[in-house]
């Protein structure tokens, strides 16, 4: 085999590699969930600690009443003042911002 012809090749294959990771993302318009969970923790962390998160992978349906967005949802628990606080949240899963909030 030629030099050539092997650097065509791995030239062709990374070309390849590129367009079906482009292709990829623009077929999921969601945030990954993990993402969306590591941001929503960040901010948590600002005032304590975290002893636990959890965030489901797939998306649920949310209704606020005038419309109905894709979400995440998922949890948090951390230790304030020596008491334990569980949140609960729903994250748009097109831009990670949570739009519901509620502590358990």
């Amino acid at each position: 085999m030629k030099l050539r012809d092997f650097l065509i090749g791995v030239a062709t294959g990374l070309a390849a590699a590129v367009i079906i990771k482009e292709a990829s993302e623009k077929v999921s318009p969601y945030v990954p969930a993990g993402q969306v969970l590591e941001k929503i923790k960040k901010e948590f962390k600002k005032d304590a600690p975290i002893d636990g998160s959890w965030i489901y992978m797939k998306t649920d349906n949310f209704t606020n009443g005038f419309m109905t967005i894709p979400v995440y949802r998922g949890g948090i628990s951390r230790m304030n003042e020596g008491e334990m606080q569980t949140f609960e949240f729903a994250a748009d899963a097109r831009s990670g911002v949570v739009v519901e909030l509620t502590e358990v």
